[in-house]
């Protein structure tokens, strides 16, 4: 083992049980260089025995039950975990309740779905009287984020480092995408938009509310097939997803 792998002070692996997480627990345990722990996590360890016998091969190697959908489950872990990676903690471990990213998703990605979803007949009646697409005749305008990009997370942008916003507005973007190809066939434009960084109690110093308003406005104006599934910001610029 070789590079930042060898420098690793502590790994914590999850679904470690079977195929590629009992693979790299096998093959990190294998190691014979490393003497900091390999947290091997399992739902019910007890039933993962390709796992236990690993642990019993290498003493370096300390199982853990894990259920990843129960918060007991994780705080237990956390406790049981602590004492084994002492003072070198782990190499990266986020603090974040599954309470605010749930209620964040329903929010920005779940209820913008569903309420397009429940207005679609609507939307369906509109695109049958007019030809051609743009908000003339029918449209879905989501409201993202230039934070939903992947790509751009890096440099001054990722020092923002709201997980559930983030991710939130992410999937609000395949959202976007995905009732982009289904709905094209009716006519219905789909994209999302970027309203700029605006000085809100959620946002930033670059724009007032008028002006972002006053430049999607006539963005939304100008959509038309070629935007169709797109991601713009606020001055139609497309933006790397």
């Amino acid at each position: 083992m070789s590079g930042a792998l060898s420098e690793c002070r502590s790994v914590l692996l999850t679904g470690a049980s079977r195929d590629i997480g009992l693979q790299i627990v096998k093959d990190l345990a294998k190691k014979t260089e490393r003497s900091a722990p390999i947290i091997a996590t399992a739902r019910n360890p007890a039933a993962a025995e390709d796992l236990q016998r690993v642990a019993k091969e290498y003493s370096g190697v300390h199982v853990v039950t894990l259920d990843v959908t129960s918060q007991a489950s994780i705080d237990a872990a956390v406790e049981e975990v602590s004492p084994l990676v002492g003072a070198e903690r782990l190499n990266y471990l986020e603090i974040l309740t599954a309470e605010e990213m749930l209620k964040t998703f329903e929010s920005n990605t779940v209820s913008p779905l569903m309420v397009t979803v429940a207005f679609l007949p609507l939307l369906r009646a509109a695109a049958t009287r007019r030809s051609g697409m743009g908000i003339h005749r029918a449209a879905v305008i989501n409201m993202s984020s230039i934070l939903a990009s992947i790509q751009l997370n890096c440099g001054a942008l990722a020092e923002f480092k709201c997980y559930p916003y983030r991710a939130s507005k992410a999937a609000l973007n395949m959202v976007t995408r995905c009732l982009a190809v289904d709905l094209e066939s009716e006519g219905i434009l789909c994209v999302a938009v970027h309203p700029g960084w605006v000085r809100t109690d959620m946002g930033g110093p670059d724009l007032s509310v008028e002006e972002s308003v006053s430049s999607i406005l006539s963005l939304l104006a100008g959509l038309s097939e070629k935007d169709h599934g797109g991601y713009l910001d606020y001055t139609g610029n497309t933006l790397p997803w």
